[in-house]
């Protein structure tokens, strides 16, 4: 599904810029990553859709898949993270999935979901370490381009949520020649290191975080391949940031988002990145928010 560009005089004014935004939290399943896991599935054969699909996600990807699995009549099994929030659980097996759960510390998903396909005959979709995943994430950067080529503007740089990189080098290669921020909450900004370092750098095991659709410790030289060539760099934002922009979209624009999915506009919000003077774009890349987290960031931010 096609999302709008929107504006908002009260970013404008805090930020000093021009600031388009990129509302994914209002895509199909609440989050962009329907794009890239529909255009993964669509692009199996028919032997590969009778054995089903294997995933492993927090709950963004994971009903990315569920949806896209059940649009196209093929069966799902997810593995989810033991504490991920019950409202991505509840969505995922409400569009058919089979949930298998892991602890996050002392399991692998990776092994699990490996170990899982080879038993079932089934095929493992990966969240962004798949070029049809990074394809089907560049449609949004896309359709910016094409929105704001009909509005006459030229953007100076656009700002993206980032975990394992998905959707930041689908929507870099999607946005031509526009410089790319990345957004990573702290603790968790291996891409940001990676990007400054010239090479794959991991982080170790930052501890919880609100933003549980961006908890990814390493990523993969598919996505770091294409944001380095790209020339992108990475900034990082606090969870207090993160809860402030939460509010922020509340109560100014009218949305909900989910903290991994408002990395960027607290960043903008902060000043982490310096928007005075200049035509910006920032993604908001889910709006599956547990009930008692909105709470929260209603309440602190």
């Amino acid at each position: 599904m096609r999302t709008p560009l929107l504006r908002s005089d009260a970013l404008d004014a805090l930020t000093g810029g021009k600031i388009f935004i990129k509302p994914e939290n209002l895509q199909r399943t609440g989050s962009f990553k329907f794009r890239g896991a529909y255009n993964r599935l669509s692009a199996m054969n028919a032997a590969e859709r009778a054995g089903g699909v294997v995933a492993f996600s927090s709950g963004n990807h994971a009903q990315g898949v569920a949806l896209a699995a059940k649009l196209l009549g093929m069966q799902a099994a997810i593995i989810m993270p033991s504490d991920a929030p019950s409202v991505k659980v509840d969505a995922t097996r409400g569009y058919g999935a089979e949930v298998i759960f892991y602890d996050r510390l002392t399991e692998k998903r990776e092994t699990i979901a490996a170990e899982l396909a080879a038993t079932r005959g089934a095929t493992v979709v990966p969240s962004f370490d798949d070029p049809y995943i990074v394809a089907g994430q560049g449609t949004a950067g896309l359709e910016i381009t094409e929105d704001v080529a009909a509005m006459g503007v030229k953007l100076d740089l656009a700002m993206v949520n980032c975990g394992g990189g998905g959707l930041a080098s689908g929507i870099s290669l999607g946005l031509g020649d526009v410089p790319v921020v990345i957004v990573e909450p702290e603790g968790y900004d291996d891409i940001a290191r990676s990007l400054a370092n010239g090479a794959i750098e991991a982080v170790q095991n930052p501890g919880p975080t609100l933003c549980d659709a961006l908890q990814t410790l390493v990523t993969c030289p598919l996505t770091f391949g294409i944001l380095q060539a790209k020339g992108a760099r990475g900034v990082a934002v606090s969870e207090q940031a993160v809860m402030q922009a939460v509010a922020f979209a509340f109560s100014q624009l009218k949305l909900v988002v989910e903290p991994g999915g408002a990395v960027s506009l607290a960043a903008a919000l902060s000043g982490v990145v310096d928007l005075k003077g200049k035509t910006a774009v920032l993604t908001l890349s889910g709006g599956n928010v547990d009930p008692a987290v909105f709470e929260r960031c209603l309440r602190e931010g």
